[in-house]
């Protein structure tokens, strides 16, 4: 990083430790989620219901949180998303304590507000570093998620048990870390974008940017990488649980995913930046495909766990490609429209996923290895449309004429 300026350095290291400290509360919540929800749920179809509203809420923020970020800043939307899960953490806690799913689902949420917010510390790594280091910054901020991966699960081993109802201490502890996580944000020095030039291009409309083939493409692969990712591990706890394994063990299990999500973080900036953002995306969407493979292998945990970890790396390369994609597609007064819409389309699609996968892993079949295996074979027709997708953005590159 020394490259960066003394703040872009600053603000970088304060986004890479929220990622780390407060972005611990998604992995304790999506393995204790589904868990409660089959709990509280008079149906178990809906058991996995409670992280489709996260998503759903995600989905549904990121319009407005990007505009108040184009308007406000990265520091005013990202104590929004803060206020959103402590708001969500409480009502969750409570809706544990009297025994209500419908304030659970609430409570959820407000837990996708902070969700939504968590997605744009990526978008706000970029805003200011120069081009070139762009994809790094990116990296290294996801990077962030390696402790958040170790840390979140550890502590929902040490807080589901504590108190008489199940998983109510896991809550509490999610209200203190985005309480005490906040005042990072106040530490930052993010510039807002800059007003466009009276001589500038008008900017484009939503429905020119969907146009636009490496957006568009960018989307599309973000939406895939997402989706299938959440679809696998909304299931995984439910799935290693219902096949006589321990919550322990479903817990070490998401770190393992968690760990193969932001490890590769590490070095994902530098094969961006030397292979191509299109190559890595593709090479994402194929570990994907052997993340299902392994997953249809069998159900012994060496099975949950191989499969978990290629699952993680997938959507890294996969996701993270596809941002830096997007990053270089626009212009900076586009900022709000682009990160909003795209936000929208994959958290979108990923609360579509969340869904289905409640419904395929406990609705599909007589038996967790038969909703395990429909799980999974869900992943192939979407792998083959993102594919589809970045061959005909390839197509499109290849006709244009070289500068």
């Amino acid at each position: 990083m020394t490259a960066l300026t003394p703040t872009a350095k600053r603000n970088l290291i304060l986004l890479v430790c929220a990622q780390a400290f407060l972005g611990a509360q998604m992995p304790m919540i999506f393995v204790v989620a589904g868990l409660a929800g089959q709990s509280m749920a008079s149906n178990i179809c809906w058991a996995t219901l409670p992280i489709s509203l996260i998503v759903f809420g995600s989905m549904t923020t990121a319009p407005w949180l990007a505009n108040v970020m184009q308007k406000l800043g990265r520091k005013a939307g990202f104590l929004i998303g803060a206020l959103g899960g402590v708001i969500g953490a409480i009502l969750c806690a409570y809706a544990l304590h009297i025994n209500s799913f419908s304030l659970f689902l609430l409570g959820s949420y407000f837990t996708g507000i902070y969700m939504s917010a968590q997605g744009f510390f990526r978008f706000a790594a970029v805003d200011s570093v120069t081009e070139s280091f762009r994809p790094k910054a990116i990296s290294y901020v996801m990077a962030g998620g390696l402790i958040s991966a170790v840390f979140g699960p550890q502590l929902v081993k040490l807080t589901a048990e504590m108190f008489v109802v199940p998983f109510l201490g896991v809550y509490l502890a999610v209200v203190m870390i985005n309480l005490l996580g906040a005042g990072l944000f106040m530490l930052l020095d993010i510039p807002r974008p800059a007003a466009p030039k009276h001589d500038a291009l008008p900017s484009r409309s939503r429905l020119e940017l969907l146009k636009t083939p490496r957006i568009a493409v960018a989307i599309i692969c973000g939406m895939v990488s997402y989706a299938l990712m959440n679809l696998v591990m909304t299931s995984t706890p439910l799935a290693v649980v219902g096949c006589g394994y321990t919550q322990n063990h479903a817990a070490d299990v998401v770190m393992a995913h968690v760990l193969g999500m932001f490890v590769p973080s590490f070095f994902t900036g530098h094969l961006i930046a030397r292979y191509g953002s299109e190559r890595i995306v593709f090479l994402g969407l194929m570990i994907l495909a052997l993340a299902g493979v392994a997953d249809l292998a069998g159900v012994a945990l060496a099975n949950f766990y191989t499969g978990l970890i290629l699952l993680g790396i997938g959507w890294n390369f996969g996701f993270i490609g596809a941002t830096s994609m997007l990053a270089s597609a626009h212009r900076p007064e586009e900022q709000g429209a682009v990160q909003g819409m795209n936000d929208f389309f994959v958290f979108g699609f990923v609360t579509l996923a969340s869904l289905a996968s409640g419904g395929l892993m406990n609705c599909s079949g007589g038996t967790p290895i038969e909703g395990w295996t429909a799980v999974n074979l869900a992943m192939i027709p979407f792998i083959l449309i993102a594919s589809g997708a970045l061959f005909w953005l390839s197509r499109i590159n290849a006709a244009q004429p070289s500068t």
